[in-house]
């Protein structure tokens, strides 16, 4: 399977299918910090990041944005002092596509090159 970080997101429109089981299982091998978990019985990929302070994790929080800006998919993030909580999930069709793995790897490798 192709590198989550090398593959490209695509537009996701109402109507398209979630990933299937296996299909989450396979891309979960490469972001084994995450989880899968359901919030008003729509599945979101998850994860906490932690930082020395609150300015380290506002600003990943500003860099886990402007990626999400670029991409025009948009998670839910929650700062707070020492740690960051991001969640992926696609709005339009009410569960995980590829693109919410493909970004999750991404936040990996913003939290990686943060001082």
């Amino acid at each position: 399977m192709e590198p989550l970080t090398q593959m490209a997101c695509v537009a996701c429109r109402p109507g398209e299918p979630t990933v299937s089981e296996e299909e989450s299982r396979e891309y979960l091998m490469q972001l084994p910090d995450w989880h899968v978990t359901t919030e008003t019985d729509i599945p979101h990929l998850a994860r906490a990041f932690t930082f020395a302070d609150f300015v380290s994790a506002l600003a990943f929080t500003n860099r886990v944005g402007a990626l999400a800006e670029q991409e025009g998919h948009h998670p839910a993030l929650l700062t707070e002092w020492g740690r960051v909580t991001v969640s992926w999930w696609t709005h339009a069709i009410g569960g995980l596509h590829r693109n919410d793995f493909i970004l999750a790897a991404r936040t990996d490798a913003l939290y990686a090159e943060h001082p």
